[in-house]
């Protein structure tokens, strides 16, 4: 019977939280998604390009939505089972409030697991995945950004500008500036009549009766022509392609922090990760984002049982039950807002880290000494 009663609450929580995160993630994604429309609109990329970044973000969401999603779906629960008179079936039959929220807090560690696998091995893979369809992406949509009377800035050290277009979609009066790559020299081309040309993923202006000056060593030297190619497939896109921390692995994370503990910070390299002295603090919070910040889940699950303290029957219950909610709200923005501050030395990780491992023992403990004061 008691095996029962627990079951039905577990699965309940359970169904709601489903509908939480996923709900709330999707409104998250899809306020992302229109956001990621500049990698069309500006930058160029292709729509099966853009509908991919987004989709493999969508477990990062989910990453951050899912300790608020378990509160809400917890909280409302169990208040809803206080409303319907269904905790009193379960003191009835003998179960003790301690082991309620024992079984609880059980069930918050299967999340917690499942929080720090989504954070260090869902999440990062599913954005490198991502980025990676920014990196192998073509500009798909190049020549549609090209537009009359405007400067297009694209892609990474060339700028164009197009005085017109006719109905044969051919350009009049197009002007060029090309940064070289050593950085010190450029060149300015101008064409009085030029075509855009895809040939699969190779794209070029045909450029026509025109003039091509190069900038190199405070020399200047031109060319005049009548028909030239101008390669455009060289050029990558603005868009930011290289990973990022939130992307690297945890084991390159772990070992990076492992060398800088040692002094030597230097010793350590990765593909995908810049261990480095100006980069440490970010890499230290996204450690304990992924390892650490999971911990507050448990204490999330404790003090919203602190509600099964007081029965609604109660004058101040209402009022008890809403400051429980602030309470909780007030310690997920701290885990949010303390980890910015977390990267200071040991003491910041240090105090991170057991801020709710004390925290999460004070109350238990405070809990059975009032349980077992009432025996």
């Amino acid at each position: 019977m008691k095996k029962l009663i627990f079951q039905k609450f577990l699965t309940d929580t359970f169904k709601f939280f489903i509908i939480i995160c996923f709900s709330f993630s999707l409104i998250v994604w899809i306020i992302q998604a229109v956001n990621y429309l500049d990698f069309v609109s500006e930058d160029g990329h292709g729509l099966y390009t853009y509908f991919s970044y987004t989709l493999y973000n969508f477990p990062k969401i989910i990453h951050r939505i899912l300790p608020f999603s378990f509160f809400i779906a917890l909280f409302f629960t169990i208040s809803q089972y206080e409303a319907n008179n269904e905790l009193i079936l379960y003191w009835s039959n003998g179960i003790k409030k301690i082991t309620f929220i024992n079984i609880i807090i059980l069930y918050s560690l299967i999340i917690l697991l499942f929080q720090i696998f989504l954070g260090s091995y869902v999440s990062p893979t599913s954005q490198d995945k991502a980025r990676s369809f920014l990196r192998d992406s073509n500009i798909d949509f190049f020549p549609s950004l090209i537009k009359p009377g405007k400067f297009i800035d694209t892609v990474t050290n060339l700028t164009i500008f197009i005085e017109s277009k006719d109905d044969k979609s051919i350009y009049k009066n197009i002007f060029l500036h090309d940064k070289l790559k050593d950085g010190k020299s450029s060149q300015i081309i101008y064409a009085k009549e030029a075509v855009l040309v895809n040939v699969g993923k190779n794209r070029y202006f045909q450029l026509f009766d025109g003039k091509l000056l190069n900038f190199k060593n405070k020399k200047i030297s031109n060319i005049e022509f009548k028909n030239i190619k101008f390669d455009l497939s060289k050029y990558e896109t603005i868009t930011i392609t290289y990973p990022k921390i939130q992307e690297a692995n945890i084991k390159d994370l772990f070992s990076c922090l492992y060398y800088h503990y040692k002094g030597e910070v230097g010793s350590f390299y990765a593909e995908f990760l810049r261990c480095e002295v100006n980069t440490i603090k970010a890499i230290q919070e996204e450690f304990l984002k992924r390892l650490f910040k999971p911990l507050y889940i448990p204490l999330i699950a404790l003090i919203s049982c602190l509600m099964i303290i007081k029965s609604k029957e109660d004058k101040k219950y209402d009022y008890f039950r809403f400051w429980m909610f602030i309470l909780v709200f007030f310690i997920i923005v701290i885990s949010e807002i303390s980890i910015k501050y977390s990267g200071h030395g040991h003491s910041g990780i240090l105090a991170y880290a057991l801020f709710p491992i004390l925290l999460f023992s004070t109350i238990y403990i405070s809990l059975i000494t009032k349980f077992n004061n009432k025996i």
